[in-house]
């Protein structure tokens, strides 16, 4: 992973170049997050990749380091409700354009995990594979999921017989005999269960 991409940015006149990615498009429960994170030129985080291909404590360690170093950085939640009413691609470009305007310190520039985004208000640039090239935005992509972990944790408490702690609301055997089992609570997403109930039309709703 290099600087190339923010380095190209920076030689175009800007100077706050962040990254954005989100965590969250596939579970059936819970929200969508998206994170923004503007990283101070050459910083050099040990690790830094792909929040997918780092294990949960690495992530931990690397939330801190990044949240500690960033120039900027800010988090945004779309929730269930928004999600099932306005679709999950629609939601994630919310959650997007959320973390960007809540920066503390504004960007000028964006650099978006992905091959297609909406509602920016910036100059901005999708990058397929970006949280593996580009630092900001794999910096993003850890902010992001470790928001949502963490998160996904405490709904665990609250709703314990759907073990959210281990799956973080992603579909999984388990998962699904706790829904035929209890049925959904308040933060699956419903629209997300079409299929289950394809599959399971006895399950209780």
């Amino acid at each position: 992973m290099t600087w190339e991409f923010e380095e190209k940015a920076w030689a175009q006149g800007y100077s706050a170049v962040c990254g954005v990615d989100e965590a969250g498009r596939g579970p059936i429960a819970g929200p969508v997050c998206a994170a923004a994170v503007i990283l101070p030129a050459g910083i050099v985080i040990e690790g830094l990749n792909d929040s997918k291909k780092l294990s949960e404590k690495k992530r931990e360690a690397l939330f801190d380091e990044i949240t500690e170093n960033a120039i900027a950085w800010s988090v945004s939640l779309v929730d269930e409700k928004v999600i099932d009413e306005i679709n999950i691609l629609q939601a994630t470009y919310r959650a997007m354009q959320q973390a960007v305007e809540g920066l503390p310190h504004p960007a000028d520039f964006v650099y978006v995990d992905g091959n297609r985004s909406e509602g920016l208000h910036l100059p901005y640039e999708c990058v397929v594979s970006g949280d593996a090239r580009i630092p900001s935005v794999a910096a993003a992509s850890i902010v992001a999921k470790v928001t949502r972990d963490r998160l996904m944790r405490r709904f665990a408490e609250r709703y314990p017989v759907y073990g959210f702690e281990k799956h973080k609301g992603y579909e999984t055997r388990a998962h699904d005999e706790a829904l035929l089992a209890h049925g959904p609570c308040p933060i699956h997403r419903r629209t997300f269960l079409k299929k289950f109930y394809q599959k399971h039309p006895e399950a209780p709703r």
